[in-house]
């Protein structure tokens, strides 16, 4: 039997240094190596996992603010641990009867080599393997749920209407867009680069799509896309394009809230000044959480679309923890294209 001192393993990790103002930074962050037991300890009720795609998600920038600037929803980050998110991984032990070795899941995790999970509970097992395990970062994973939560249980989406994505080819974006097109709606994103678009629009489906960063008049870039209005807004980036989405929703529109990921790094958020419209059109705005919609509801209408050929889903990859941080900064650029993923080991 292997004595404990030769199951202690070095363990890469990416270190959260101190609360953010502004635009986060590379610098903001710190790759480490500390050492883990790959042993659990013998009062343990959790689990013990090899970490193998990281997730990067606009979320992750609340989480460097302090508590009383975060979310009620997550904790902000602790300075000197690794941060955290949405990951897949492979058991290597378990004190949990649910969770057994060698099974994958997905859930958050440490962005780390290895990470000790003291409440596997709020893990996902993982059944489909044969669909690749980095979709659980994204289109089986958070991302997934969130674009069907929004679009079909938030925006209650009907044939023939007139539904507009920003943000459109992220992580949740490009998804929400093909619902929509399954549902024979007319849909138009925006994006922030002609690549973008361009995959939008022949990769994705999407009937239109414009490069926001080209259209001086949000408002009238929206009335050229949608001259009789808009029934549907996945809401992804706040500020001024909610403002200009405002003046053009249709009577009984409806507004699903995901994000506004354009207010995340100012000081002061930008005002909505158009709001009135919600009354007079008789709009209906909703936030929503990922987690208040069935995981297995969602997996029985998507994974008969991906084996069916009739989901497109594009991943930025990068690999190795130690470029995990630049991964993550990249999203308040638009550097990525598709769903932003660090590959931390493939197996």
């Amino acid at each position: 039997m292997a004595s404990s001192d030769e199951l202690v393993v070095s363990n890469k990790q990416v270190l959260f240094k101190d609360y953010v103002s502004g635009f986060p930074k590379e610098s903001d962050m710190q790759v480490n190596v500390s050492t883990i037991n790959l042993k659990l300890p013998q009062d343990s009720t959790g689990i013990l996992v090899k970490n193998l795609y990281l997730s990067c998600d606009p979320y992750m920038r609340v989480l460097m603010n302090t508590d009383e600037q975060s979310s009620s929803i997550f904790s902000s980050y602790t300075p000197g641990s690794p941060i955290t998110g949405f990951g897949v991984a492979k058991v290597v032990e378990s004190s949990n009867p649910n969770f057994k070795e060698g099974e994958f899941v997905w859930g958050t995790t440490g962005w780390e080599e290895y990470s000790l999970i003291t409440s596997p509970e709020s893990l996902f097992k993982i059944h489909h393997t044969d669909l690749p395990l980095s979709y659980y970062t994204g289109l089986l994973g958070m991302a997934g749920l969130t674009a069907y939560g929004g679009f079909y249980e938030v925006c209650n989406p009907k044939e023939g209407e007139y539904v507009y994505v920003s943000a459109a080819s992220g992580a949740v974006g490009q998804l929400v867009g093909q619902f929509a097109k399954l549902m024979g709606c007319y849909v138009v994103g925006s994006a922030g680069s002609q690549e973008k678009v361009d995959l939008l629009k022949n990769k994705f489906g999407y009937n239109e799509a414009f490069n926001y960063k080209e259209e001086p008049d949000l408002n009238a870039a929206l009335k050229r896309y949608f001259p009789e209005g808009i029934d549907i807004y996945f809401e992804n980036v706040g500020g001024k394009m909610l403002d200009a989405v405002l003046l053009n929703m249709r009577t009984h529109g409806r507004i699903a809230v995901c994000g506004m990921i354009s207010q995340y790094n100012l000081g002061e958020p930008e005002g909505t000044y158009n709001l009135m419209n919600i009354v007079y059109k008789r709009v209906r705005i909703q936030g929503f959480f990922v987690f208040d919609y069935s995981y297995e509801k969602f997996l029985e209408v998507v994974v008969p679309y991906i084996r069916e050929g009739k989901i497109e889903y594009v991943e930025d990859i990068v690999e190795g923890l130690e470029n995990g941080p630049a991964a993550l900064i990249g999203l308040f650029t638009g550097r990525n294209v598709g769903k932003q993923l660090v590959v931390v080991s493939h197996n």
